[in-house]
């Protein structure tokens, strides 16, 4: 068992659901990256889904795109991510999730970039722009330590949302809603009926729910579908407000904190 399908089924037994959290690896540096991982982990975090910075990342929305853009000018790649990994889980053993886009991992090389985030204590990847038609050019010689996310939209048809399971693990990422991270403009009962038809064909994996979830009254809501939420614009905001503020890690800590006792 996984230590991402070890955490569903501990939460699923106290009846909780997920909290996952990402924030763009090396924003605004390492250092500072390392300390608000640090918080957002002591208080509550469940998953982290740690952002490999890209030059083009297109499922973005702004906020995250400035991110992206502050880790790269601090020289952060995919490297360096991984190295990070390998100091958070000095600290944590909650699971944590690489996403990216293909082109960084590409570079890097499909073996090494598995053995080396397998190395570093990586539980999953998230390979945003990669569809499962193609994925198999960067799985076919992978092992079974790393769970590979996948992402299913509100107009993905069930036929498909099939599909898309059959080549899943760890959980499935419902995108709430058309358009980039960090959008506005939530629609409940949308998101309930797809994430109603998504559970008759995720093959039992957990459900992941995503976009747009900014306020812990968006996460009760939208925790009421799923066995989880993700959040990420909302964390990158307050990095991006308080970059340099000394108390911006604890700052983020304290969302996790709320976000997490609304969803419990």
């Amino acid at each position: 068992m996984s230590r991402i399908e070890e955490t569903f089924v501990r939460l699923r037994a106290r009846g909780e659901k997920a909290l996952a959290g990402f924030v763009t690896a090396g924003d605004p540096n390492l250092d500072r990256s390392i300390e608000i991982v640090r918080c957002m982990c002591s208080s509550g975090l469940d998953i982290l889904e740690l952002g490999v910075p890209f030059s083009d990342p297109t499922a973005d929305g702004p906020v995250i795109q400035r991110s992206s853009a502050r880790a790269i000018a601090a020289g952060v790649n995919l490297n360096s991510v991984i190295e990070m990994v390998r100091c958070v889980r000095g600290f944590t053993s909650i699971p944590i999730v690489i996403f990216s886009y293909y082109n960084p991992i590409l570079a890097y090389g499909s073996e090494a970039f598995y053995s080396d985030a397998v190395t570093a204590g990586v539980d999953g990847a998230l390979v945003v722009d990669l569809p499962p038609e193609e994925s198999d050019e960067l799985t076919c010689a992978w092992g079974n330590m790393l769970d590979f996310i996948r992402l299913v939209a509100p107009t993905t048809s069930q036929g498909r949302m099939a599909r898309i399971a059959a080549k899943a693990s760890g959980f499935i990422y419902l995108v709430s809603m058309t358009g980039t991270t960090g959008s506005d403009g939530l629609n409940l009962k949308e998101i309930k009926d797809v994430a109603i038809g998504l559970r008759r064909n995720c093959n039992g994996l957990p459900i992941c729910i995503g976009f747009g979830i900014s306020t812990p009254e968006d996460a009760a809501k939208l925790s009421e579908f799923a066995d989880g939420i993700v959040v990420g614009s909302a964390f990158e905001r307050l990095i991006e407000s308080g970059l340099h503020s000394e108390i911006t890690p604890e700052r983020v800590g304290e969302l996790v904190a709320r976000l997490k006792l609304a969803i419990h």
